[in-house]
């Protein structure tokens, strides 16, 4: 392979890898820095990639052991770790302005809550076990083959399909019992009440109502409901979308709002047990 068709096979997968590599570590620097080493290693070593998978597998592989890298040591999120950030905002006047600032930067200042159905996916999957984080993204949202998968990933084929059932399962677990758009007794509504505070003019409640997982929460099962909030995860890059900035934002800031909230207990709860059981 020449340098100008690696380059060329580069640039057409270029967004998919950096939008991969953002939802493993939620943060848009580390991200541009993870992508253009990977771009570097790819192309010094382009002699030993031997065609025997796809170039996208084959770079995807070296950016995912870059990613591993830079995660080592840190924990898996708290799978109520949206709600020191709520938490805290709610209780702070001036985190509330910092972030109505941020979203004044956003380019339509709309406010759209599929766009954070598709945050607090990353946000649920970052409560995973690392190895199920990075199997469904790539095969639910990047539409990698299971046989791709190891290849990326160097996991037996056993692992790669237990991994992607747990993190399923664990996924849908975590939705149902949170969120108010598959539960109507979830206790998030931070879609809603996010929409209600920066955009007020706007009924927030009729905009979830054109959301097709809105519409058939009461008609469908759990899977199907799953399967909906993935095809609108799909559809909405975490670069590059309407709200990227504000959501960015959010991601970047999630684990310091996890550790303040935790030290001011905002949520009136003793988290120790909870923390204990979220290393990689």
């Amino acid at each position: 392979m020449t340098k100008q068709q690696y380059e060329s096979e580069f640039i057409g997968f270029k967004n998919e890898l950096s939008s991969f590599v953002f939802r493993l570590l939620t943060n848009r620097q580390d991200t541009e820095d993870i992508v253009h080493d990977t771009y570097i290693k790819g192309l010094d070593n382009i002699k030993k990639f031997q065609g025997k998978s796809s170039l996208k597998t084959w770079v995807f592989s070296i950016a995912l052991n870059s990613a591993k890298n830079q995660l080592k040591g840190k924990k898996r999120w708290l799978e109520n770790s949206q709600d020191y950030g709520a938490s805290l905002h709610s209780k702070s006047p001036e985190l509330m302005d910092k972030m109505r600032v941020v979203f004044e930067t956003t380019p339509e200042r709309e406010y759209e809550i599929k766009e954070h159905i598709a945050y607090c996916f990353n946000c649920i999957n970052k409560t995973l076990l690392l190895k199920q984080q990075v199997c469904i993204l790539l095969k639910e949202v990047y539409h990698f083959k299971i046989s791709e998968i190891i290849e990326i990933t160097s996991f037996t084929e056993g692992i790669v399909k237990h991994s992607l059932a747990d993190a399923r399962k664990n996924m849908i677990r975590i939705f149902d019992n949170r969120c108010a758009f598959v539960n109507k007794k979830g206790i998030c509504h931070q879609c809603t009440t996010l929409k209600g505070v920066l955009n007020p003019k706007q009924d927030a409640h009729v905009k979830a109502q054109e959301l097709k997982l809105v519409k058939e929460r009461d008609q469908q099962n759990s899977d199907y409901l799953f399967d909906l909030r993935l095809e609108l995860v799909q559809g909405i890059p975490p670069l590059n979308a309407k709200n990227s900035i504000l959501n960015t934002y959010m991601l970047e800031n999630n684990e310091n709002w996890v550790e303040e909230g935790k030290e001011k207990n905002v949520l009136g709860e003793n988290t120790d047990a909870i923390v204990s059981g979220c290393k990689l």
